[in-house]
């Protein structure tokens, strides 16, 4: 392709090689746009292979910890999914109503504006989705060492560098094809399906077999500390990691085919389904494994496997591992897409808006969201890190939703395709404040610590968004890297498409009246 160092603009944008400068080249698409090829099926699949990473293998340890009893933990479980429900129910309006990539991020910025979106961006790119990632494939790491290791815990080395291959191998997946991308996420959603099914089915097995004494309710629901409404709101604090990733289709809306179709219903057949499986999970983790064993265990399926299966106990660890495989292709293929949307809004360097002009995927996305999980990986111990990006999730959830009430006042002609019921976003928040209220208060270094990686955007959004004013030396600096990162990696910004565009703007002809509530 062409990049001439000549054609470039005022001061301030980077050299950009024109479409059709490029267009000359053969095997080169008719419109260099992101490609619209996630389908309903591909959509559920983003939903369930995102929620079912490492969380259900990782946070049963830490909801039984701080339930404090086998049948409070059961019904954490049970009530995280019905408010991901209420959730994704807000989300589902959010994204038929302003149809953009970038989820969260997208939705604050269209409605609150820049700095409150900015700060989304800031702790997501920073900690949230970096340490989510690390933390998977370091779950993947173990679990696939563990039977080369099986008496003692895989040396630190090991389990970083296999953590490192898996992430560049599926960055370089997603960077090649958007297709094969969500074909892999597809085969290893059904793989980790199955994982948990087979669990299941063991565990209704042995409750069939009478072994359920944990379960039964005068046992399930003795205590030995009656934990505190604190501790109540850390169990859920760790089964929302669990569960988190449940609005990630919407991080991808704009790849999706008939998005206020798909959207929604993705959302509606894919939560019900991960709540049942998380419940009945649990059930067999407890018809086999007392609280004391629960607890002591650092890689629950793998000791529920060594309990049951005998001979066969090397599939859970495999299992688990394909489960985490996928769950790392899908964080990877929608974390990319938030800092695509957030470079495309001016708040992160323009070439994170550029496409591939042939493989349409944002290869430079993709590098930075690869670059700051391996460093993550490198700094150390993440699991410590579990707690912080539970607190922001949720805090970004709560600001995301009291988005939709606001909007709702702030733009009430405004055409919606689907139109909730005012009960669930004020259901949600009021669960939402008092979840981290109580949090705060039973464990302030975590709320506080989560807080100033959020305000520490604060600064940056002003020195690099909001000053225009910037001295001639850093333009000239901007526009040469950018010029030099088209030429490394082949990318151009993806053309707009007006009909799309007109899809999310202020229709006045339409009134709420157009969408009944759900």
């Amino acid at each position: 392709p062409c990049f001439n160092p000549q054609k470039r603009l005022k001061r301030g944008s980077p050299a950009l090689c024109s479409y059709s400068d490029l267009k000359r080249d053969s095997g080169i698409p008719e419109r260099v746009t992101l490609k619209k090829e996630i389908g309903l099926l591909s959509a559920c699949t983003i939903i369930i292979g995102n929620i079912i990473g490492s969380g259900i293998f990782i946070s049963p340890k830490g909801v039984l910890e701080h339930s404090g009893s086998v049948g409070l933990a059961l019904v954490v479980w049970v009530l995280g999914g019905g408010i991901a429900a209420l959730g994704s129910l807000c989300y589902a309006e959010l994204g038929v109503t302003i149809p953009k990539s970038g989820g969260d991020y997208s939705y604050v910025t269209e409605i609150f504006g820049g700095l409150m979106g900015f700060l989304l961006l800031w702790s997501a790119v920073l900690i949230m989705y970096p340490t989510t990632l690390a933390v998977i494939a370091l779950t993947f790491s173990n679990y696939v060492l563990q039977p080369v290791f099986p008496h003692c815990v895989p040396p630190y080395i090991a389990t970083r560098m296999l953590s490192t291959i898996c992430i560049l191998f599926l960055t370089w997946v997603n960077c090649y094809s958007v297709r094969l991308a969500t074909r892999i996420q597809d085969t290893f959603t059904v793989g980790k399906l199955l994982a948990l099914g087979l669990i299941i089915t063991v565990g209704l097995v042995q409750i069939f077999g009478g072994n359920y004494e944990s379960l039964t309710p005068q046992v399930a629901f003795m205590f030995n500390k009656a934990p505190s409404i604190g501790q109540i709101a850390l169990a859920f604090l760790h089964a929302s990691f669990a569960f988190s990733g449940w609005n990630f289709l919407n991080y991808v809306t704009e790849e999706v085919v008939d998005p206020r179709r798909n959207l929604p219903r993705a959302i509606y057949i894919s939560i019900p389904l991960v709540t049942f499986v998380y419940t009945l999970t649990n059930i067999a983790y407890f018809s086999s494994m007392s609280p004391e064993e629960l607890l002591s265990s650092n890689a629950v399926a793998v000791t529920f496997g060594e309990k049951l299966l005998g001979m066969f106990s090397t599939l859970m660890p495999i299992s688990v591992a394909l489960s985490t495989f996928g769950g790392i292709n899908g964080y990877l293929f929608t974390s990319s897409r938030l800092c695509f949307s957030g470079a495309r809004e001016g708040h992160l360097p323009s070439l994170l808006a550029m496409i591939h002009f042939k493989h349409c995927t944002p290869i430079p996305a993709l590098l930075v969201c690869c670059t700051a999980t391996i460093v993550i990986l490198c700094i150390g111990e993440t699991h410590s890190l579990i707690n912080y990006v539970s607190f922001i999730n949720y805090l970004s959830y709560g600001v995301t939703i009291a988005s939709l009430l606001y909007y709702r006042w702030k733009k009430p002609n405004l055409y919606r395709p689907i139109k909730v019921s005012l009960l669930v976003p004020v259901c949600y928040l009021l669960f939402w404040a008092l979840l981290l209220g109580f949090s705060l208060h039973s464990d302030p270094l975590v709320c506080g610590v989560g807080l100033v990686i959020m305000l520490t955007g604060v600064p940056v959004y002003f020195l690099g968004v909001y000053w225009k004013d910037k001295p001639k030396c850093i333009y000239d600096f901007t526009e040469w890297a950018t010029y030099l990162g088209q030429r490394v990696f082949f990318v151009v910004y993806p053309q707009i498409d007006p009909i799309e565009v007109a899809e999310w703007t202020d229709r006045s002809s339409f009134t709420s009246k157009a969408s009944g509530p759900l």
